[in-house]
């Protein structure tokens, strides 16, 4: 039953985005989905990556390091808070790390994949909302970040990302990232802007997202231990407009 419900899951996500892309005159093959699996059984995870899902994301190193030696196949970004002393779990590993919010982390990546001979892609998280509570740099002191980062021989400098104020209307938040995006390509291309989840992915998509971030609507709620794992999820919390 998990199979078919994420299978279903799955093709109206990627419709939504396709007729999201469309719509802002984009091909949806410019848009990359990230399934996020946190707190997820290995049943589910193998029945999206049996749906051709192979971009994945996960939260905590620790689990983030297991993910990736139990589905080498796939390409794994981390998507949560990184501590400076957790990189030895994610770099080298990840396809993308996508919440790089300081230049202190950033160089601590840089340092740890100069010694092991590589350099790991990442995206600089913007704390669009100026959220205390939330990782990232905030908007104004974007572009000191990107230039710093972009010098740091251990890194290759790919995008941003950003979770814009939960509960609020998405779009402007959206439309602001794009804007500080699209003057971020003067410092160097840039071509991944990842926002947007579950409940607003569709417009994301529509105001110039070419990476999303999605779990809900792909995997169903999960529950807390003493009940039930999965519930479904209604149709309409898919990538909502």
């Amino acid at each position: 039953m998990i199979k078919e419900e994420i299978a279903a899951n799955i093709r109206r996500v990627r419709e939504a985005l396709a007729a999201a892309a469309e719509a802002s005159g984009r091909s949806p093959r410019e848009i990359t989905l990230v399934g996020v699996t946190k707190s997820q059984p290995p049943e589910a995870i193998e029945a999206a990556v049996e749906q051709g899902l192979t971009d994945l994301g996960e939260n905590y190193p620790q689990e983030f390091r297991k993910r990736v030696a139990a589905y080498p196949g796939a390409g794994w970004h981390f998507i949560g808070h990184l501590q400076t002393n957790k990189v030895k779990y994610v770099a080298g590993r990840a396809a993308l790390v996508q919440s790089v919010g300081s230049l202190r982390l950033a160089q601590a990546l840089s340092r740890y994949c100069e010694r092991a001979g590589l350099r790991q892609p990442v995206l600089l998280q913007v704390n669009i909302g100026r959220e205390p509570q939330k990782g990232g740099v905030m908007p104004e002191a974007l572009f000191p970040l990107l230039e710093a980062a972009m010098e740091l021989p251990g890194l290759e400098v790919r995008g941003l990302m950003a979770i814009p104020p939960a509960g609020e209307n998405g779009r402007p938040w959206f439309a602001a990232m794009r804007g500080l995006w699209e003057k971020a390509q003067a410092v160097g291309p840039l071509r991944v802007l990842s926002m947007g989840m579950s409940a607003d992915c569709a417009t994301a998509v529509e105001e110039g997202a070419t990476m999303v971030r999605v779990g809900r609507a792909i995997f169903g709620e999960r529950k807390r231990k003493e009940g039930p794992v999965w519930q479904e999820t209604a149709s309409q919390d898919f990538c909502t407009r």
